[in-house]
This record gives structure tokens, C-alpha cells and sequence, in this order.
């Protein structure tokens, strides 16, 4: 059918608010994009401030601005091994010994005022070798203490200087007190049945009896009640003068055996202490080798006590240092300690300061 004539197919312009709209979607699009892509680049200067830069303004710098961005890289984990201290056995001992008698206040006043300057220990005898105790012990037999009145107050004196560290010595094995108190039960007996005397008419205590190793022990565990850093032994030994061949040694070991012994029960009645044990010893088990008549070799020894002490001179002190470091061999940690009658001019290391 043919229209009307004068008139044609009209279909009319779109609204314009769909293109404004359109216009719109595309605007918000780009500036989203732009925020996000700006975001990526922005940074804080070391002042605070922050500020845009683009990719192709970083080629070619050495030290971009840096900042608190969230895209800078993790810091590598690291793991961090704390090494323990290495153990480097007993401080270096310069010691000067107090006189053998019970210590009063005065005494130890007058001890401090006249101490070596560099003395940085102090030795003080707590039992003799006639079994005289100079402090408070419980277990000491019967007439053994001899004390001043204000011994007690003394050694808590002598405990509280902070800046010495303190050895108590004892004699071990020579004990006439003891011995003859308990003949059968302590006592080194000769092959007749009684109380051996030595060269000297002193009194032993036979290592080889259980009560003899827990007298010692009982002891040994006061002193280290009272706060001592170090038990120093004397006399430990069999006798060595007199009529040796009249002794009844009650074993049939080698008489070390019984010392080791001894040593191992003193450790185990001290281990819960801090307090290290040392033995004195001749200088020949040192220099000439085991002692099979006191019952003395120093290879054994080493492996059992902190300190060998032996009284010397200072020019035999190299010397005896040396051959107690190779009894002790590579790994052991037993330190020579020279007894000494004076300082001895430009010695170094270790040393016992003796009383007049």
C-alpha cells in the first residue's frame, strides 16, 4: 500500500539523558582505574609527606623514596643461635691463707687490712691435722672444736666480702682426735691390733672403713653449709714415715682404690653445692710419678678433683703446671695450684699465698 502523499516514516531522536548517563559510566570507570593505579605509586617521603611516583620516574635511581608501602618485601626469616657461655672451669685463684687457729673479728680485720693487693681468695683452716675444728660442726667427735666466741660471727664475716672468694681447708686422713676416739671403727690399726703411730706419733683415719669415709663426708658437707666456694684436702693420704710395714691396711686393693673411693663419696656428698673440690698433694707424686705407700697418682686424681695443690717454689711452678694440664690431657679441666711461702716477684696465674 502506498502512503499518503506528503508524509513519510518518522522514528524520532533518543532522550539525551542516556548519553549523558553513558558519559557518566565511562567517567567514573577511568577515574576508578586512575585511583587504583595511582595507589599503586604513591609513596612517603623520610618526612611524613606523601607523593606519587610513576614507574618510568624510578628507572635509572639507585635509592627510591621509601616508605611504609604494603608491596615493599618481607624481611628474610633469620634464625638466631644463642651459644651458651663456654665453661672455662675454675677463675684464676690468688689466695692468701689465714693462720691455723679459730678465727675471731679482730683477726679477720687484721687479715684484711695486710692482704696482698692483687689476693683476690682467702684460705682459712677449719681442722687441723691433730683433729682440732675451728667452727661450729655437728658431726665433729667429742673435744674436737676449740672456738673463740666470736668465731661464728667471723666466718659469716669472712662469707659476706663480696669481693674474695673462700677456701676452707681440712685436713683429711691425719686426724689424731678422730682416730683415737673411735680406734676400731675409724682408726688405721698396725698388724698388732692397736692405733698405728707414725714416724711423727700422729693418728690416721683408714680410708677403707665406711666410718671413716663418713666422718669426712659429714664434715666436708658443714663446710659447705657455711657458703665456702672451695673444700681444700690435706693430709689426704696413707702415711708415708715410720714403721709403714707394720701397717694393717685392712684392704686388699691398691690403697688408691680406697682414696678414689673417698673422692667419690665426698663428690656425691657435695653435688648439691656449688663448691669445688681439691686435693693437696706432694710435689714428687707430681714430678716422679704414683706413690704406691701413700696411695697417690696424680692421673687418677685429675679426673676426680677441681684443684691439685702442692707446695713449691716459684720456679718449679711452669714445670708442675705443665705436667698436671698433661695427667689431665686435652679435654680435662684440673687446674695446678702452687702453695707458695711469698707472692713470688712477677708470677702470674694461680697461687696459694702460705701463713707465716
Amino acid at each position: 500500500m502506498v502512503g499518503a502523499k506528503g508524509y513519510s516514516s518518522y522514528r524520532g531522536r533518543g532522550p539525551r539523558w542516556k548519553i549523558l548517563m553513558a558519559f557518566l559510566l565511562v567517567l567514573v570507570i577511568v577515574v576508578a582505574v586512575s585511583v587504583i593505579y595511582l595507589g599503586e605509586n604513591i609513596v612517603y617521603s623520610s618526612d611524613g609527606r606523601r607523593q606519587i611516583v610513576l614507574p618510568w620516574q624510578r628507572e635509572g635511581e639507585n635509592n627510591p623514596p621509601s616508605g611504609d608501602r604494603e608491596d615493599q618485601p618481607a624481611e628474610p626469616d633469620v634464625d638466631i643461635v644463642v651459644q651458651p657461655p663456654a665453661d672455662e672451669g675454675p677463675k684464676e685463684t690468688v689466695a692468701f691463707s689465714l693462720p691455723a687457729q679459730a678465727l675471731t673479728q679482730s683477726l679477720w680485720q687484721e687479715a684484711l687490712a695486710a692482704k696482698p693487693p692483687e689476693a683476690n681468695t682467702v684460705a682459712v683452716r677449719l681442722k687441723t691435722s691433730n683433729g682440732t675444728v675451728y667452727f661450729s660442726a655437728a658431726n665433729a667427735v667429742s673435744g674436737a672444736v676449740e672456738m673463740e666466741a666470736d668465731t661464728t660471727a667471723a666466718l659469716a664475716s669472712v662469707m659476706a666480702q663480696e669481693d674474695l672468694r673462700t677456701i676452707a681447708s681440712l685436713s683429711c686422713l691425719q686426724d689424731f682426735k678422730a682416730a683415737n676416739a673411735d680406734v676400731e671403727g675409724r682408726g688405721l690399726k698396725n698388724t698388732g691390733g692397736y692405733i698405728f703411730y707414725d714416724g711423727n706419733n700422729n693418728l690416721w683415719l683408714d680410708p677403707a672403713k665406711p666410718s671413716t669415709r663418713e666422718y669426712v663426708c659429714a664434715l666436708a658437707g658443714e663446710v659447705a653449709e657455711l657458703g665456702f666456694d672451695e673444700l681444700l684436702l690435706t693430709d689426704f693420704s696413707y702415711p708415708t714415715v715410720g714403721k709403714i710395714n707394720k701397717i694393717n691396711y685392712n684392704t686388699d686393693v691398691p690403697l688408691a682404690n680406697n682414696l678414689d673411693l673417698l673422692l667419690s663419696e665426698l663428690r656425691t656428698a657435695l653435688e648439691s653445692y656449688d663448691i669445688l673440690l681439691s686435693v693437696e698433694i706432694p710435689e714428687a707424686v707430681i714430678t716422679e710419678g704414683p706413690d704406691s705407700v701413700a696411695g697417690l697418682d696424680l692421673n687418677r686424681l685429675v679426673s676426680r678433683v677441681d684443684r691439685i695443690y702442692a707446695v713449691t717454689t716459684p720456679e718449679k711452678v711452669e714445670t708442675l703446671s705443665n705436667l698436671v694440664s698433661q695427667a689431665a690431657g686435652p679435654d680435662g679441666k684440673t687446674e695446678f695450684v702452687p702453695e707458695l711461702a711469698e707472692g713470688g716477684s712477677g708470677l702470674t696465674g694461680s697461687r696459694l699465698i702460705l701463713a707465716e
